[in-house]
């Protein structure tokens, strides 16, 4: 079962319905999937999540399921969510809570008044008048630190960002930005440390964008010809995160003017080691102007483009330790 779409007209509007299936026996992985399809289905975001519950059989547990679920739609998901009861049966502490989480916003279905559960849509469009926008994890990698930090203010639109207390360590930043909640990792460069402090900071990287995952891991490079620690840097990279990073990689070339400029663009295009690096991460490059905010749309409108091309749509914990094992499984054939 997967998540369908209907289309159809109220009061001489459009209206798209998306039906998802069971989201409670489903893996952690496929909910992700599903959410993701479920975005892709009424493009680029749904107005309201109506959250369908039958009282006698929605348990603590179930709570917690669907609070991980709504999570996945953004940070504020409760707030454009609204309980449909299914059976008429007094209300459980569970089913209460969940009420209370969506500001108290139900419909009855025993009621069989339709008029009025599109009145109440109707009601919560108007008050939050946006689409309801998944939440991003992006990951900012690269040997220069000072670009990473700079791409992090830019994308958050934050003139000062707190550090870590080491600057080896990974820092976690968040923020609204073009209307959904995006949360930055920093993480430091790796090239040239043990391999134990490779693999701590690495695994520290990914948890910090538990339970969803990351969405983007983010190259951030200045418009300049590779050095051998940037190239040192990528290695460390694919041997870490293996050859399964690559579908959730862009690259981020920083400029102060403007990108447009014929010598940018004949530098990124024509550059052998640069348009190779293009090539390992889907050719996805963009260069953004890190003075204009304007241009961070450009940025986002491509991590989502990747979320929503991407099966599945993040890099998770999973992905990871599946990573380890194909390192293990690698070095073991070279042993032999």
């Amino acid at each position: 079962m997967h998540s369908v779409a209907s289309c159809g007209e109220w009061r001489g509007k459009l209206l798209t319905v998306v039906k998802t299936p069971d989201m409670f026996s489903l893996s952690e992985e496929d909910m992700r999937r599903e959410v993701n399809s479920c975005v892709s289905l009424c493009h680029p975001g749904p107005n309201v999540l109506l959250l369908l519950v039958k009282p006698s059989k929605f348990s603590e547990e179930n709570r917690t399921t669907l609070k991980f679920i709504l999570s996945l739609f953004g940070h504020n998901a409760f707030k454009h969510s609204m309980v449909v009861i299914t059976h008429e049966k007094e209300m459980s502490f569970s089913v209460n809570e969940v009420l209370r989480e969506c500001g108290g916003r139900h419909y009855n279905m025993f009621d069989d008044n339709y008029g009025s559960l599109m009145q109440k849509i109707q009601e919560m469009t108007n008050q939050y008048n946006h689409l309801i926008k998944p939440s991003l994890n992006l990951v900012l990698f690269g040997r220069r630190a000072a670009e990473k930090t700079s791409a992090a203010k830019a994308i958050l639109g934050q003139t000062e960002l707190h550090s870590a207390s080491n600057s080896s360590e990974c820092v976690k930043h968040q923020g609204e930005v073009c209307g959904r909640w995006v949360s930055l990792v920093e993480l430091p460069a790796l090239y040239g440390k043990p391999q134990e402090a490779v693999m701590e900071e690495s695994l520290r990287c990914i948890s910090l964008c538990d339970p969803e995952g990351v969405h983007a891991f983010i190259l951030v490079l200045p418009v300049a010809p590779l050095t051998d620690e940037d190239e040192g840097e990528l290695e460390t990279i694919q041997d870490t995160f293996s050859s399964r990073v690559n579908d959730f990689t862009m690259i981020l070339f920083t400029v102060d003017s403007d990108p447009t400029d014929p010598a940018v663009l004949n530098f990124v295009s024509k550059d052998p080691n640069i348009q190779e690096v293009c090539q390992r991460y889907g050719q996805r490059p963009v260069i953004v102007n890190i003075k204009d905010k304007e241009q961070i749309h450009t940025l986002l409108d491509t991590v989502e483009q990747m979320r929503c091309t991407n099966k599945p749509c993040c890099y998770t914990a999973v992905t990871f330790a599946r990573a380890q094992i194909d390192l293990i499984t690698k070095n073991m054939v070279t042993r032999k």
